[in-house]
């Protein structure tokens, strides 16, 4: 993960903030802005999508993922995660397939997710917002019963 005080150069006409390197960029200090993560684009809300993150406690995210297969008519769920809750969403996948005796079966995909940052100056002179992009990884897992089941 890169370091939240790292240098980031801002074209000179203003927009996106970039690492330093290219012609015409000014330098900015990161000490100056304050930094706003926003919610990642989320993928289409089915009834059958579980996204999964590190807030919400374990057990009560492996409890939903069960009562949408078992009791709540769905063959299949989407168990999403996305930056540090890829490794509960492979968790929560195992562990339904472990308690299903065989009975589940899993299929994993994995994708990067853009995701923008709002940058904005500590003082009202320090100028206008900026954003900034950057790359994540996230994993989408289907989980569902086998053939026979």
């Amino acid at each position: 993960m890169a370091d939240p005080r790292s240098p980031v150069s801002v074209p000179a006409s203003g927009g996106t903030a970039r690492p330093l390197g290219g012609a015409g960029e000014v330098e900015m200090d990161p000490v100056e802005f304050t930094l706003r993560k926003r919610l990642p684009r989320k993928l289409p809300r089915r009834r059958n999508d579980v996204y999964v993150n590190m807030k919400t406690d374990f057990r009560a995210q492996l409890a939903r993922c069960q009562k949408l297969l078992e009791g709540g008519g769905q063959r299949e769920i989407c168990v999403h995660g996305l930056g540090l809750a890829i490794n509960r969403a492979i968790n929560i996948a195992l562990q339904l397939q472990a308690a299903s005796q065989g009975a589940l079966q899993i299929a994993a995909n994995t994708s990067t997710v853009e995701l923008v940052d709002d940058l904005e100056p500590e003082d009202e002179e320090g100028g206008e917002p900026l954003t900034r992009t950057r790359n994540n990884s996230a994993i989408h897992i289907k989980v569902f019963y086998g053939e026979g089941h």
